[in-house]
């Protein structure tokens, strides 16, 4: 083992990557949509464990060494996990006090089967733009979204596909955004700056995806029917105390959210705050998930306590009805945060180790025109998603990388800033492993493969980017390029 490691071949770099890519193909093969539950966590272990292989015999890296990277790595992706446990959390306490109920109930009087797609689509990007979080937007009218969706006969992948199409929208678009935040300053330029220069491949993009939806609408054939949607809403009236005054719990999230407090103060207020108006609206819903006479304060905190941390279920005649009235609380979000740690340790060791930043490197060597330019930072930005499984860390990493080259090349910043959104932020999405196609995947109980090919906008947005590239539209030069131009 040499004291100081030596810089890894391309070749040396790709086993690990090409181990974990043929490992999760045959994992989808044999397991189908149960990856989540086991096999694809154990997948990324024995693909760390050859990345850890590689690293130390071959490379001359130290256990230790790998190990910080391992725990730096985790530690990056710790506030997504406790934002995973408090989205359980509220998703309990909403169920129990029937505020997600009662979405769904008055959704149902409003959206008809031909124009529901465009409008889950464009609420949730109404609602995500508002409070700058695609996680909350899709925890919260998302589930309802999912639901109303349900009862109108759609299948769950086209509606997730809609819902999180919207949600994107606005984690792309929204000054309140992270990632909106961190793409500008990663790339160096302003915010609004990187906002109207996102506006012109982003509001096409937008247009054909609402379009799609509208088309798909009026040409789908739902199993569901007005007597279904009928029944659906009878049924969780009968069950629920539904009244206007449950909204006062989700418009407050959104308020805080819009004033820009943490979304973690945000959520958990949101989540204990479903707990007092389930006390106050709901307490027969809270005996029945007890299952005692005991007394209220008794009942109330056992109730609230499980909507909290565990499975509850509010069972009524009918079966169709009960799969929308059931909810895993924390406890439901352990598969996911489970795979994160795992993606956190693979793409840990693959940084620590140089092996990612190589790839990187041996694309770059082979730009030579803006197009390429473009499509280099879009397929790099998505390889990261894939790699190390984190949102952020795709647009950090290929935002340091290809700073300098955007300059050399007489491009400005906003280029580079759309780029690293127009593919990062949209596409971590559709990556089962990453934190984000977890999340998505956990919250809506849709599996990821199922959602993906519905998710039309983001989908569209890296092919948008480079084809403006290509065509060299909407591309900002410097001073002296434009004069040459």
């Amino acid at each position: 083992m040499n004291s100081i490691p030596k810089v890894p071949k391309v070749l040396e770099a790709l086993v690990p990557l090409v181990f974990l890519v043929v490992l999760l193909i045959i994992s989808l093969i044999v397991f189908r949509d149960n990856g989540l539950e086991g096999p694809n966590q154990i997948v990324l272990i024995l693909s760390s464990a050859i990345a850890g292989l590689v690293a130390v015999f071959r490379l001359g890296y130290s256990w230790e060494t790998l190990q910080e990277g391992v725990v730096k790595s985790i530690s990056s992706a710790m506030s997504s996990i406790l934002i995973l446990f408090l989205i359980g959390a509220l998703a309990g306490t909403w169920l129990l006090s029937g505020i997600i109920p009662a979405m769904i109930y008055y959704g149902l009087m409003v959206l008809s089967p031909t124009i529901f797609l465009f409008a889950a689509c464009f609420i949730s990007a109404i609602v995500s733009t508002a409070t700058g979080s695609s996680w909350t937007t899709v925890a919260t009218v998302g589930v309802a979204l999912l639901g109303i969706g349900k009862v109108l006969g759609f299948e769950d992948g086209i509606i997730a596909g809609a819902i999180i199409s919207g949600a994107y929208f606005g984690d792309k678009m929204s000054p309140l955004s992270d990632t909106t935040n961190l793409a500008p300053a990663m790339a160096g330029t302003d915010l609004f700056t990187h906002i109207r220069h996102m506006a012109k491949t982003t509001t096409p993009t937008m247009i054909i995806t609402l379009m799609l939806f509208l088309v798909i609408g009026f040409n789908y054939e739902t199993v569901g029917n007005v007597a279904d949607a009928q029944l659906f809403s009878k049924v969780i009236a009968s069950t629920f105390n539904i009244t206007p005054w449950l909204f006062v719990v989700p418009l407050l999230v959104i308020a805080m959210i819009v004033r820009k407090v943490p979304a973690l103060p945000a959520l958990l207020v949101g989540a204990l705050l479903g707990g007092v108006f389930a006390l106050i609206f709901q307490p027969e819903i809270i005996s029945r998930i007890v299952g005692g006479n005991g007394p209220f304060y008794y009942n109330g905190f056992k109730g609230v306590m499980m909507a909290l941390f565990g499975k509850i279920s509010v069972v009524t005649e009918y079966e169709m009805v009960n799969k929308l009235l059931e909810t895993k609380g924390m406890a439901g979000m352990l598969n996911t945060i489970w795979l994160i740690v795992c993606a956190m340790v693979f793409g840990g060791i693959m940084e620590e180790s140089g092996m990612l930043k190589v790839l990187a490197e041996a694309v770059i060597r082979k730009v030579h025109r803006v197009g390429s330019l473009i499509a280099s930072t879009a397929a790099t930005c998505i390889f990261f998603n894939i790699t190390t499984s984190d949102q952020y860390l795709a647009i950090l990493v290929p935002g340091r990388m290809y700073a300098d080259v955007y300059k050399k090349r007489g491009l400005k910043p906003e280029n580079l800033s759309r780029t690293l959104e127009d593919s990062a932020t949209v596409t971590s999405v559709l990556v089962p492993w990453n934190t984000c196609g977890a999340t998505q995947a956990s919250v809506l109980g849709v599996a990821t493969f199922t959602y993906a090919p519905y998710c039309f906008f983001n989908i569209i947005s890296p092919i948008m980017t480079i084809l403006y590239g290509y065509l060299n539209l909407g591309i900002n030069y410097y001073p002296q390029e434009e004069e040459r131009a």
